[in-house]
């Protein structure tokens, strides 16, 4: 695995997010939790949000300092994203519009794919 295609794509993950922090395993967990979640909200398919989960696990891995590490940033992701997923008006905080999901969704997709192609 090559470590600068993962940093790069860490990079646009936090970037859409608008957090300029340092990328580490839990940050990138719940940006990827929040990301995912709301585009399954908003309806996109389930082999391109599986996709896009593998990216994420790889940047939480590559991220962790060690395995303990990179547990609790997988249970932080799956808590965030089971958050995120729920429809709107189920008691949660303020839902980003699909609009928005769908164009960052689409980035990191997009940005994946060029890294990956090269």
């Amino acid at each position: 695995m090559h470590s600068l295609p993962i940093l790069a794509a860490s990079a646009v993950l936090l970037l859409a997010t608008g957090q300029p922090a340092a990328a580490n395993s839990t940050r990138i967990a719940e940006t990827g939790a929040v990301l995912l979640g709301n585009a399954h909200r908003c309806g996109v398919d389930d082999e391109r949000l599986v996709r896009a989960g593998r990216v994420i696990r790889q940047l939480i891995a590559a991220a962790a300092d060690d395995a303990n590490e990179q547990q609790a940033a997988k249970s932080r992701f799956a808590e965030i994203f089971r958050e995120s997923a729920q429809p709107e008006g189920e008691g949660h905080g303020p839902t980003p519009p699909c609009k928005s999901v769908l164009i960052q969704f689409e980035r990191l997709e997009q940005f994946h794919d060029r890294v990956t192609t090269k």
